[in-house]
């Protein structure tokens, strides 16, 4: 549901290109995934500054359907594609920092308060995005999620971290919607104090769009940024999506 959601956020979805060109990718075994990134505390203030994000969804229950026919692609080193971001604003949210790529737009709807009383005090009702910024145009969005770890994996306990809802291969059935081509798939382990946080790194193509997805866990919540734009546009501003996604921080 979660990845549904996030494909389905563009303001005014584009329609698809008729024509796409499949000979500039070259497909591997799905079986093929990347080795890990570990990230340096000299690197991670790289990283944590250099990123936006979006996402391409369709509904929430797209995170639990599995791969069908996904295709995984070879793919240069994250930190050799993304740029520097330091000097985009940076939105802190619940317990996450994401930074917003220039000229896009705030589209995070407020909290309603109303919506979820009653005589016997029910909570605010819960928004959809934890954050949510799009292009001028609306084609290209970078989100942010946040959903319980037991709505994505049924379990008794607590994630702590996002290996606990299997490894990167294993989670990709989770975050990554069935018949997706799968571009690039990664670890990063960033330190912090004397542990280190690790996050899964997904890309991936569907229905005539491109995304750059994020995902991490903390105390019990999946936190997922994604960046997302038509396939026609990756060219260009796939750089700077790419790095919105992997901007997210938990804090």
């Amino acid at each position: 549901m979660v990845m549904a959601i996030l494909l389905s956020i563009s303001p005014h979805p584009p329609k698809p290109p008729r024509n796409p060109n499949p000979n500039t990718l070259i497909p591997i075994p799905p079986s093929t995934f990347y080795p890990n990134t570990l990230l340096n505390p000299s690197r991670r203030h790289f990283i944590l500054n250099s990123i936006s994000l979006c996402f391409l969804s369709s509904t929430f229950n797209c995170l639990l359907i599995p791969i069908c026919t996904a295709e995984t692609l070879p793919s240069k080193s994250i930190l050799s594609a993304i740029a520097n971001t330091k000097s985009w604003f940076q939105f802190y949210g619940d317990g996450f920092a994401i930074r917003v790529p220039p000229q896009f737009e705030d589209m995070t709807e407020p909290e309603d308060y109303n919506a979820g009383l009653s005589l016997y005090g029910d909570k605010a009702k819960p928004k959809t995005f934890a954050a949510r910024f799009a292009s001028p145009d609306g084609s290209e969005v970078v989100s942010v999620l946040i959903r319980p770890s037991n709505q994505l994996k049924i379990t008794f306990l607590e994630a702590k971290d996002i290996t606990d809802l299997g490894t990167l291969k294993e989670a990709a059935k989770i975050f990554v919607p069935g018949g997706s081509t799968i571009y690039s798939a990664r670890t990063i382990k960033v330190r912090e104090d004397e542990s280190f946080k690790t996050y899964y790194f997904y890309e991936f193509g569907r229905d005539g769009q491109h995304v750059a997805l994020v995902a991490a866990v903390n105390s019990g919540k999946a936190i997922v940024a994604g960046a997302s734009a038509p396939q026609s546009k990756w060219e260009d501003d796939g750089v700077k999506l790419r790095s919105a996604a992997v901007s997210l921080t938990v804090l």
